[in-house]
């Protein structure tokens, strides 16, 4: 379990889980069928890829490593570049395809998804996608979906070549949106980083420089170390099972970094599952107490913090009106969000996102923060943080607060050294002092998180 995972499922209330438990009790043949699965589960029921892994788990996992290689490949692809795919698909039909004839547009994405990126072998790729037709509402469109597949195979560099791959790719909300609050520069910039499948981060415990060497990777800054693309299962890595390190984008690793030296203090980690900001608290000895509403996320929260052998205090409680005796020396609060800072993790977030999320989510965000005031003395430390990048989860969030309790809290600006002594760290910190990273920055070395940090200070 990832650290950014957490708001890939906890960030989107309502979603619909249950209806594909059906689908659990198939046995797809091959992994093109299980992906026609999830595509179906992301697109239709709104579902994360986990969760629709999920419920198709023991299909997945009686695959041979190679095919389950694939099927994330190909899925993947698909939400990175179902803009692309359709785009192509439609150039490709002389008339358009009626809403009606969705499972056939399905099986000519796949198919696309094959001919356009992944190399595929036509072949192979019109072949097996036909092979998806099944039944009579489906094999009568064959002949379509093979005229149109053989296109795509032969026009495939035309294709792309009309095509703008940073906005074709993105929804039309978040790229008009995006344009208006960072450029358009910087809007495609962002969106060429969900293009590309990300490196794998890790925090450990100590030692970064050994255990760069000792995984084949190299350090970002502080305790955190960087894995190139294609490291394998990360639970197969040295070190898991001693439970030396976990998984954590460099860029989810900062917040905690604002709370300063914290050895001793006590800190509540709040929205903590699955614990990856836990275990940096606790590895650098607070002593921390971890708090979500979900019982099932906290499940594996202890799981994570029992492998990483630390000491934790864990509580299932609503933060939202969440009373302590006694206040915490300062408070961590990574509250749900839309997470759309993660879609080079999550790429399947941009086909499931709307704006209507990220207003609903605000109104939760915003009652965290009015309650977090009670939980910390007078003097303490608030870090507020969100995986989005939408200001109605960042800063406007802030600002709201701040005006509406100038007695209580006072924005405390970072500076840059707090974050490491690497340069290119600067430009995570804003005009007001406050962080926030985008997909795009240190794009060289496979790029990062996009994150929204402020910390506050208890009047």
């Amino acid at each position: 379990m990832t650290e950014n995972s957490k708001n890939s499922s906890k960030a989107r209330p309502g979603g619909k889980v249950s209806s594909s438990r059906k689908s659990s009790s198939r046995r797809p043949a091959n992994p093109r069928e299980l992906v026609l699965l999830l595509l179906k589960s992301i697109l239709r029921e709104q579902q994360t890829l986990d969760e629709a892994l999920g419920n198709n788990l023991a299909a997945f996992e009686a695959m041979e490593k190679r095919d389950r290689a694939f099927t994330r490949l190909l899925i993947s692809t698909l939400m990175r570049r179902l803009g692309q795919i359709d785009k192509a698909i439609n150039a490709c039909m002389s008339r358009k395809l009626p809403v009606k004839m969705v499972d056939v547009r399905d099986i000519l994405r796949l198919g696309a998804a094959q001919l356009l990126f992944l190399d595929t072998p036509p072949h192979a790729a019109v072949s097996t996608s036909l092979d998806l037709a099944r039944g009579p509402r489906l094999a009568g469109h064959k002949p379509l979906m093979n005229a149109v597949l053989r296109r795509i195979s032969r026009e495939a560099e035309e294709l792309l070549a009309g095509m703008d791959d940073s906005r074709d790719n993105m929804p039309k909300w978040m790229w008009e949106k995006w344009c208006k609050i960072y450029g358009e520069e910087t809007t495609r910039a962002i969106a060429l980083a969900h293009l590309v499948e990300p490196p794998l981060d890790l925090s450990v415990k100590s030692a970064p420089e050994q255990w760069a060497e000792k995984l084949g990777g190299t350090v970002t800054s502080g305790n955190s170390i960087r894995l190139q693309q294609g490291s394998g299962d990360p639970s197969q890595l040295p070190g898991f099972n001693d439970g030396e390190w976990w998984v954590q984008d460099f860029a989810a690793s900062l917040p905690a970094l604002l709370l300063g030296p914290v050895k001793d203090l006590r800190i509540a980690d709040i929205c903590a599952a699955p614990g990856g900001k836990t275990a940096e608290l606790a590895a650098a000895k607070a002593n921390v107490t971890a708090v979500d509403v979900s019982s099932k996320r906290l499940k594996r929260l202890r799981e994570n913090i029992k492998r990483l052998n630390l000491d934790v205090e864990v509580l299932t409680t609503d933060a939202t009106t969440w009373q302590v005796e006694q206040p915490f020396d300062a408070v961590l609060l990574d509250a749900p969000c839309s997470a759309t800072g993660t879609l080079r993790k999550h790429p399947e977030l941009g086909r499931i996102k709307r704006q209507a999320d990220v207003n609903q989510l605000s109104q939760i965000q915003s009652r965290l923060l009015e309650n977090t005031l009670s939980l910390v003395k007078p003097g303490g430390l608030i870090v507020y943080a969100t995986c989005s990048l939408e200001p109605e989860e960042g800063v406007e969030q802030i600002e709201k607060l701040l005006e509406e309790n100038p007695a209580l809290v006072e924005r405390l600006p970072i500076r840059a050294e707090e974050l490491g002594p690497e340069p290119w760290l600067a430009s995570l910190v804003t005009a007001e002092g406050d962080l926030r990273c985008l997909p795009c920055h240190q794009k060289e070395e496979g790029g990062i998180d996009g994150f929204y940090a402020c910390r506050l200070k208890r009047i």
